[in-house]
């Protein structure tokens, strides 16, 4: 009986290990995203135009984790105020549209510099993947991204 059920587990376990291995593969080099035709400078100015970014984009990240934090205590209140809640998602609303005006100037920049970039994509580098926000910000984090794409960078 015992030896029924180690036979049968094997299939099994040896799916899971090549899902999970392709997926591990998949994630590391950012699901084809790699760098494709870029010249050393293009490398260079598209380095430095994310480290700008993210410099630059800090204390806007750091305020959106704050408040979901806030937002996420709200809920758990015995008794919820939809009063507070509505009003702390108002201000990660804000947050998150200070922090997207920022993308698209970034995104517009980073194409100048790589003019393919961003064409044919669809949500770029989600949060679990490099920059992400949250839920999405790969920081980065899961949820809606905000990536380059297939072409130039990452």
């Amino acid at each position: 009986m015992k030896r029924k059920m180690l036979t049968k587990g094997i299939p099994v376990m040896l799916m899971l290990a090549l899902v999970l291995s392709l997926s591990t593969a998949a994630w590391a080099r950012g699901f084809g995203r790699g760098p494709m035709n870029l010249t050393p400078e293009q490398a260079s100015q598209l380095f430095d135009l994310k480290q700008k970014f993210m410099n630059e984009t800090a204390d806007l990240r750091k305020a959106m984790w704050v408040k979901r934090a806030e937002l996420a205590a709200l809920w758990k209140a015995e008794n919820p105020d939809s009063k507070q809640i509505v009003a702390k998602q108002k201000e990660l609303n804000t947050v998150r549209g200070q922090l997207q005006e920022k993308m698209v100037a970034f995104r517009l920049q980073a194409r100048k510099i790589c003019p393919q970039m961003g064409k044919g994509m669809g949500r770029g580098m989600g949060m679990g993947h490099g920059m992400g926000m949250g839920r999405g910000m790969g920081m980065a984090g899961g949820g809606p991204g905000m990536g380059m794409g297939p072409g130039c960078g990452w």
